[in-house]
């Protein structure tokens, strides 16, 4: 049985998510601006490239995040586990530049249920923990319509299947629009001239 798109997203709460994928920073932003309340973003210092909160606001409202600047991997980690725990944010965003150990993960997994957020980690293929709730890879699609079109690949799911969505950001709404597939026309696909 294919699993719902509404099942999965918005991410559950008191859970920890992965994202991994050219489109992970919209993938974040996007789960930004759908939470209920702040939001708080974790680089570390020496990444010379950092997050404007201006760039959200497509997505979300800059307003209401926060960017943490952490000395290193352990620190984002330290950081990021107190803020899961504390429950004073909605969301915490961290951006991960080294493999997440399963006792890593499965401290991040109860530092989410202990503060009643939602954690979710930006991290390189290859580089997440079996303990996270959900893992996903975005990706561009391309349409001649909308330049907007990701491809939202759910590849772990700890509580049902799989799953792979073409989507795209609805300006109007302000929200996620998933994009239904076009028919195969019977005749149309074979023709030759």
């Amino acid at each position: 049985m294919r699993v719902r798109f509404s099942d999965v997203f918005p991410l559950k709460a008191c859970r920890y998510h992965e994202v991994t994928g050219a489109g992970s920073y919209s993938f974040a932003a996007i789960c930004c601006g759908v939470t209920s309340g702040k939001a708080i973003w974790f680089v570390e210092g020496w990444v010379p490239e950092v997050l404007n909160p201006h760039g959200l606001q497509t997505y979300c409202d800059p307003h209401r995040v926060l960017i943490g600047k952490c000395a290193g991997a352990l620190d984002i980690l330290a950081a990021t586990e107190e803020s899961l725990r504390s429950g004073s944010v909605s969301l915490v965003v961290a951006e991960l530049t080294k493999p997440l150990s399963l006792i890593a993960g499965r401290r991040l997994q109860l530092a989410a249920e202990a503060g009643s957020s939602t954690g979710l980690m930006i991290v390189r293929e290859g580089m997440g923990s079996n303990a996270t709730q959900t893992r996903w890879s975005i990706s561009p699609a391309y349409s001649l319509d909308d330049s907007t079109q990701m491809r939202w690949e759910l590849n772990k799911n700890k509580e049902g299947t799989c799953g792979n969505w073409k989507v795209c950001w609805n300006d109007e709404a302000h929200r996620i629009s998933v994009v239904s597939e076009p028919a195969q026309r019977a005749h149309s696909a074979h023709k030759t001239y």
